[in-house]
């Protein structure tokens, strides 16, 4: 019943709050549910307690549909001597947080919990980025009730996304801000508006096309380009409910679309943000990039620092392509001008 219910929101053109990790708060998701879009819980880093208390406090405050995204754990594999060349060119691209550089980098693998809380609290929806989890994992989320989302960056991930039977998928264009979805190679890199048309004679399941999306201009052409529904980040990440740093809104107000550039010198994993110091020590030396989640590890306590001595040099400050159409309001007032 619930699945069913969630089918046909889709098919009406709702809008989808990006589950945005580090940024989305209880507040954000219920609040964005409550004025009728769907709220998404950004649980890609957070293990299995956190993404329960999370959950548990977003049911407190909505009655209405919302949404959880996991990462999809990936294969990566670390030797000492990546791991010390990797020191070595972070000490040289930051020499100001050099001590921030933890000893060791263990991971976590927190996704089977993760999913087993997502199951236990009966989540409505749940979606994917970095790839696509287990067969077996999303038949066992149907059965629980939950109503399955991808995310895709090409065509042909979109087509594999369907065939392992997800319900829906998102359509990430280049112009999006964070993290990629990308999960068959991350060098293909097409604007939303020459993808949506190609995904959309491609498959059979509804699209939720995301990437650039601001305001009602860009939802409108998202949805005559064949979207069903609409994911927007950079402009929830600018609403008060997020938790999102008010340097880096700040600097987003003050920015043009120029400015923000796809790198992996924070994360290891290909994503779109406003240029600055370390992207740039980075620029030329990709090589030296862990990957994902090594080199998000080896750079989180600075990040973390950086936020706290408003250094904006040093910290990761993602973002869309559509910057000059950013401003600072409620999350009920930017829904009312989506729904005009």
């Amino acid at each position: 019943m619930t699945r069913g219910k969630i089918a046909e929101l889709i098919k009406l053109n709702t809008i989808f709050q990006a589950p945005m990790a580090g940024v989305t708060t209880p507040e954000l998701v219920s609040e964005v549910s409550n004025q009728g879009g769907i709220g998404n819980i950004g649980a890609g880093y957070l293990n299995a307690k956190q993404t329960q208390n999370f959950i548990e406090k977003v049911k407190m405050n909505t009655n209405y549909f919302y949404g959880i995204n996991l990462f999809v754990p990936e294969k990566s594999d670390l030797n000492e001597v990546e791991f010390d060349q990797a020191k070595q060119k972070f000490k040289q691209a930051a020499p100001a947080y050099a001590q921030e550089i933890p000893e060791k980098i263990e991971i976590s693998h927190v996704f089977a919990e993760q999913i087993e809380v997502v199951m236990k609290e009966a989540v409505p929806i749940v979606s994917f980025t970095f790839g696509i989890p287990d067969v077996t994992v999303i038949e066992q989320l149907k059965q629980a009730g939950s109503y399955i989302i991808g995310t895709a960056t090409t065509v042909k991930e979109a087509i594999e996304i369907e065939n392992a039977g997800c319900d829906a998928v998102v359509v990430q264009g280049f112009e999006a801000g964070g993290h990629r979805g990308s999960f068959l190679g991350d060098n293909d890199l097409i604007g939303l508006f020459s993808l949506l048309p190609q995904v959309a004679d491609s498959v059979k399941i509804p699209i939720i096309a995301a990437g650039g999306i601001m305001d009602k201009r860009g939802v409108k052409a998202a949805y005559n380009l064949g979207a069903s529904s609409v994911q927007l980040g950079t402009a929830f990440l600018m609403t008060y409910e997020s938790s999102a740093d008010k340097l880096h809104k700040k600097t987003l107000l003050s920015s043009v679309e120029t400015d923000a550039v796809l790198t992996k010198a924070f994360s290891g994993k290909l994503a779109r943000g406003i240029n600055n110091e370390f992207i740039e020590k980075y620029k030329h030396e990709r090589e030296k990039i862990l990957p994902y989640p090594f080199q998000n590890s080896l750079t989180k306590n600075m990040r973390s620092l950086a936020k706290q001595q408003n250094d904006k040099s040093f910290m990761s400050l993602w973002t869309g392509q559509s910057i000059r159409l950013s401003k600072e309001q409620s999350v009920r007032d930017l829904m009312n001008e989506l729904k005009k």
